[in-house]
């Protein structure tokens, strides 16, 4: 474990993110670059981290000692300010994060224990004459599995981003995610829901737009009851501010 490391971590951020986001390209390369050093056991994971390693083996250690027995989501909130903020989401296997949106935002989420499947989309451009009301076409940009050790991950608010996703815990997994600028529904960043609808495009004009890639129609709703999102306590080491 690097004590140092979250921190570290927390002055890049400082000097690379503002109000308006990345500062620049290289601003946003050095804040990924910082991140994608951290490990579980420098956020206070390690023994989730252990338990997962061990997941499907027949000597797996107690998921009841080391998980939380309850399906809810957890949110381990580390630090924000009015350029970003930095949490971790802590998320059962099979639990499922719905399909949302990050308004003007870029996202950058890195897996530190787990596999999750992460899909997708960017809005597709339309003419007012579609008359879409509330339901819009959006294309595919990501469909698949990552697992850590990897990378992060980057969500653009511009075109070919990805910036609306939804992720699915195969393993129990942890998200280390940071927003920039964060969520704020004063300065118009609220978290919108989306799923699915059926829609046809039967003047073709959609799929020349997304040059044939999968596309869909997707509307708001406001997710089922059982999807919670708990606050939990942050166990890694404290920022100093």
């Amino acid at each position: 474990m690097d004590a140092n490391a979250i921190q570290k971590f927390y002055e890049v951020c400082k000097v690379s993110l503002s109000e308006k986001g990345p500062l620049s390209s290289e601003s946003l390369d050095n804040v990924r670059a910082v991140l994608d050093m951290i490990t579980p056991a420098d956020v206070g994971l390690e023994c989730e981290a252990e338990a997962v390693r061990v997941w499907r083996s027949p000597r797996a250690l107690s998921r009841k000692r080391v998980f939380h027995s309850s399906p809810a989501i957890r949110y381990r909130h580390i630090y924000e300010c009015k350029s970003f903020s930095i949490g971790i989401f802590c998320i059962p296997a099979s639990s499922i994060i719905p399909l949302h949106n990050h308004p003007g935002m870029t996202v950058l989420s890195k897996i530190l224990y787990g596999t999750a499947h992460v899909k997708s989309y960017d809005w597709i451009d339309t003419a007012e004459s579609l008359n879409l009301s509330k339901v819009r076409p959006a294309k595919v940009v990501r469909d698949g599995e990552m697992s850590a050790p990897c990378g992060a991950m980057v969500l653009h608010p511009g075109e070919g981003g990805g910036n609306i996703h939804a992720l699915k815990a195969i393993t129990p997994c942890a998200i280390l995610d940071i927003l920039t600028p964060p969520y704020s529904s004063e300065n118009g960043r609220h978290c919108s829901y989306f799923r699915r609808c059926p829609r046809s495009d039967p003047s073709g004009v959609l799929l020349n737009r997304t040059k044939g890639s999968e596309f869909v129609w997707l509307e708001e709703y406001q997710p089922h009851d059982n999807f919670i999102i708990r606050r939990d306590l942050y166990a890694g080491p404290a920022l100093k501010l």
